[in-house]
């Protein structure tokens, strides 16, 4: 790394870090375009629109300058009622928080039921070797989780299909017009599988689903009676969808939505729809010129659909999305 591009990164993991510090209370600040979030290096995007608010959670990076790993210990989260004016509230949760976890506070997602709020998260096993999905639950959206089970959810050793101990990551989480909900994830191969109605618990077998050129990263939403799984198409990664009537399939690949972000090996996607208008959550490396794909950056825009459902290609902007009315 040149020196001015080491002292740029330098200021900015000093500067972030001086403000994490401050941070303890809610702090306020306006997105001027894309990156929307530039006092800290924030990744693997996740969102939930809850009472007419916007919730952002995402990962945080916090490699030291010119690192080419991944360093991350804690999550984050925003809150917004116009998609260009945010709140920072303080971190809701830490990889402590499961005392069964080594470390790596990777990627993950949050969903309401029922006036609880379970925030599901890929870390490394302590005593399991690989990764792990854990369960956390709270009573606010804001926090502070709690492991929901004092173990993990999902262990290397409960899933095959693959031979590496990275599969068990990325988790997504949806409930269907009829109540049940499912879990996502998966690097390698998309596993899949219900969830008991206390959100906690799988109810029955872990499935798998064959997709072209599937990495990692899976998304799964439901619009118009179509259900979309996005993920994170070869590496470095774009981002591919498939389409189904019905959840468990089968599922037709559609194509790429999402090209390679700026700077960045990985792309990690969360969409949603916000006051009539959908919109593509994504990340890549802008603010650092040098190992991006460890000092990653979360950005937003639009994301629009063709008249039979199928996704349009999305457009990444500088500029970002204009204010939701």
């Amino acid at each position: 790394m040149k020196t001015s591009q080491y002292l740029i990164a330098l200021g900015l993991a000093l500067g972030s870090l001086t403000y994490a510090n401050a941070t303890t209370r809610d702090t306020t600040f306006h997105a001027d375009g894309n990156p929307i979030i530039r006092h800290k290096y924030t990744a693997d995007p996740a969102a939930m629109v809850y009472k007419d608010k916007v919730y952002l959670y995402t990962g945080h990076d916090e490699a030291a300058p010119g690192h080419n790993g991944y360093t991350m210990h804690d999550w984050t989260c925003f809150t917004t009622t116009d998609m260009v004016n945010w709140t920072e509230h303080p971190s809701p949760m830490n990889v402590r928080e499961f005392k069964w976890a080594k470390d790596d506070a990777w990627a993950s997602q949050v969903i309401e039921r029922n006036g609880k709020f379970y925030w599901y998260v890929a870390v490394e096993h302590g005593t399991i070797h690989g990764k792990a999905i854990g369960v956390a639950v709270s009573d606010s959206p804001l926090g502070p989780f709690k492991d929901a089970r004092g173990s993990a959810l999902v262990t290397n050793d409960m899933t095959k299909a693959v031979k590496h101990s990275w599969d068990d990551i990325d988790p997504t989480v949806i409930i269907d017009k009829g109540g049940q909900a499912y879990l996502f994830w998966g690097n390698g191969i998309c596993y899949y599988a219900k969830l008991k109605s206390d959100m906690t618990e799988l109810d029955g077998e872990i499935k798998t689903i064959t997709l072209p050129h599937y990495t990692e990263a899976p998304w799964i939403h439901e619009r118009n009676g179509w259900y979309y799984l996005s993920y994170a198409y070869e590496f470095p990664e774009k981002i591919a969808y498939a389409m189904s009537r019905n959840i468990n399939g089968p599922w037709e690949y559609k194509g790429i939505i999402n090209e390679i972000a700026g700077n960045s090996n990985t792309n990690h996607q969360a969409i949603i729809e916000f006051k009539g208008k959908w919109y593509f959550i994504y990340h890549n490396g802008a603010l650092v010129p040098d190992a991006g794909s460890f000092h990653r950056s979360v950005c937003i825009d639009y994301l629009y659909y063709n008249k039979d459902g199928s996704i349009k290609r999305v457009v990444m902007t500088s500029e970002g999305v204009r204010p939701a009315k």
